[in-house]
């Protein structure tokens, strides 16, 4: 099973286009996603240097398949661990070329993201292994040595090389702009085969709005021809402008939908059942429920406009979850129904339902028979709700925490541990 999530995994990061020439002097590079590499003239600038490894390798066979020039400068789409480990071996490719270093540019917001990488590098080594379980992040960070906070043009003879702030999944999220050749490098703020991953349960906010306003500063650019960070290229200027723009609306149709129900004081989780989804909205190939979600989308809106309380009053100064568990297990007299009615909610396919069930007994600490069969059909329940469930990351939630319970733990403080060794 581990392997599915791995092979799922690599699926979803995997760029549509390979190594691709674009038009003269732009090539596409197999990075995480689509890599990009312009020429200017003297040398190469790239957006993006691959996670390192044997993928960052075949990115650079790929360059040198297609120029001999020297790479000038490596363009960070954005901060995300993954997308920029692979600097180290662009910069041992130029040493051995006897090339002078590649100024690495980013966002200035790139240098505060990785300040609080290194400083929460535990928690990050466990979402990984959450959302990521197998994926081997060396967690290794490469400074920028060159930063902007709005507009960057980079020196080139021969075409003009714009670099745009685009504040969207990440806050230091760029796209680089090519207005002599028509080429927008939409990057992480337009992944092309997926809605966009507003509230992706491991993440902090990606704020809505600000997303929206970036793809109509994009749509805005009149560009002839769309990279998007997963999907393939778009040549058609009308549809590219469509994409944007109707991606723009859909996320300001999301915001107007959750406040109206907020200004009705509804709770998140009332929200979230009351929600109703225009599929003909959302039914384009770059608005699927394939890594984002609208579930995840409804709840970042809800999150940047209240506080962490679920307003039911029993979460305000919660006791410790241990106790907390042990005293509903002390009050169930007949746990074995629980577990009866739990393996019937789950016949029945009615899933959901029978997880909430099931967590009467299976959030115990306590090490005796009815504990270890109620986590392994919470385990269970797990893996079948990984099957009903579309955005991958849900998926992967669900099959890596049916893995922390068949391993018999409930918190993944033991994995923690694990990786801190």
């Amino acid at each position: 099973m581990g392997t599915d999530i791995q092979e799922r995994a690599r699926k979803i990061l995997t760029g549509s286009e390979g190594a691709k020439a674009v038009s003269e002097g732009i090539f596409i590079l197999p990075a995480q996603g689509n890599g990009l590499a312009v020429e200017t003239g003297d040398g190469v600038v790239l957006v993006d240097s691959g996670p390192g490894g044997k993928a960052t390798a075949r990115m650079i066979d790929a360059l040198r398949d297609f120029t001999n020039l020297p790479v000038q400068a490596i363009c960070y789409s954005h901060g995300h661990l993954g997308y920029n480990e692979g600097a180290a071996l662009w910069l041992q490719h130029n040493e051995g070329r006897s090339e002078p270093a590649p100024q690495l540019i980013a966002h200035e917001n790139c240098l505060r993201r990785y300040r609080r990488y290194r400083e929460t590098l535990g928690l990050q080594r466990t979402l990984a292994s959450m959302q990521f379980p197998g994926t081997r992040l060396s967690f290794k960070m490469f400074d920028p040595t060159l930063t902007f906070s709005t507009r960057l043009s980079l020196p080139s003879k021969t075409r003009r090389i714009e670099l745009i702030w685009v504040p969207s999944e990440t806050d230091d999220t760029i796209a680089m702009w090519l207005p002599d050749d028509g080429v927008l490098y939409a990057g992480a703020a337009f992944p092309g085969t997926t809605i966009p991953n507003i509230g992706t349960p491991l993440r902090t906010q990606r704020f809505t709005m600000r997303w929206a306003e970036s793809c109509e500063l994009m749509a805005g650019l009149g560009a002839a021809r769309l990279i998007q960070e997963f999907g393939p290229i778009i040549d058609d200027p009308l549809e590219i402008h469509d994409r944007l723009m109707h991606t723009a609306a859909t996320l300001r149709w999301f915001r107007r939908e959750v406040v109206e129900r907020m200004n009705r004081g509804m709770s998140e989780h009332e929200i979230l059942a009351d929600m109703h989804y225009d599929e003909a909205m959302l039914d384009r190939p770059y608005l699927k429920a394939r890594y984002g979600a609208p579930e995840y989308i409804v709840r970042d809106l809800f999150r940047e406009e209240t506080g962490w309380w679920d307003r039911n009053p029993t979460t305000l100064n919660p006791a410790a979850p241990s106790a907390a568990a042990a005293a509903v297990r002390a009050a169930i007299a007949d746990p074995e129904a629980v577990l009866r009615e739990a393996e019937t909610l789950r016949d029945r396919g009615e899933v959901q339902l029978a997880l909430h069930v099931i967590d009467l007994l299976a959030l115990s600490d306590a090490d005796d028979d009815i504990t270890r069969r109620a986590r392994t059909i919470k385990a269970q329940l797990c893996r079948l709700r990984a099957q009903q469930v579309r955005p991958y990351v849900s998926k992967a939630l669900f099959e890596t925490s049916a893995l922390l319970l068949e391993r018999g733990a409930t918190s993944w403080t033991s994995v923690a541990k694990d990786g801190a060794k």
